[in-house]
């Protein structure tokens, strides 16, 4: 069901500090950095040959990468990313396994502007899973 990785997301406290070491000292392509408020954060997309890294960082009041932070203050991986074809029949299939989805349980848009969902790390050894459709956008559907 799941495909290729898409992206491993990391929590930071100064987005701006952890995007200039990933192009300064690593040689990473780094994107601008973008708010995405449906979600409470700011996003910087770090692009590599095989997959990305999503720079977090809390964007509002409620941001759950704020409560994150307050946790881990040094920031930290927040989670993994995996492809799917659809995400409908993704979500059925999980729920039917027994897989807790965040949130309504109904798709949300993500910062590539194509539909995610977030499976609960209680279900996958401790590690938050988002899942996004790559086959067509959002928009599409």
């Amino acid at each position: 069901m799941i495909g290729r990785l898409n992206h491993v997301a990391i929590a930071v406290p100064d987005l701006t500090a952890a995007a200039d070491q990933y192009r300064d000292m690593l040689g990473a392509t780094v994107g601008p950095a973008q708010d995405e408020p449906d979600h409470g954060v700011t996003v910087v997309f770090i692009e590599l040959a095989n997959t990305k890294i999503e720079l977090l960082y809390p964007l509002g009041e409620n941001s759950p990468i704020q409560g994150f932070l307050d946790k881990n203050p040094s920031g930290g991986m927040h989670h993994i990313c995996y492809e799917v074809e659809n995400i409908i029949q993704a979500r059925d299939h999980l729920i039917s396994m027994g897989a807790r989805i965040l949130g309504t349980g109904d798709p949300k848009i993500g910062a590539h502007g194509k539909l995610v969902l977030f499976l609960h790390p209680k279900d996958f050894t401790g590690t938050l899973v988002e899942l996004e459709q790559v086959s067509m956008r959002a928009q599409e559907i």
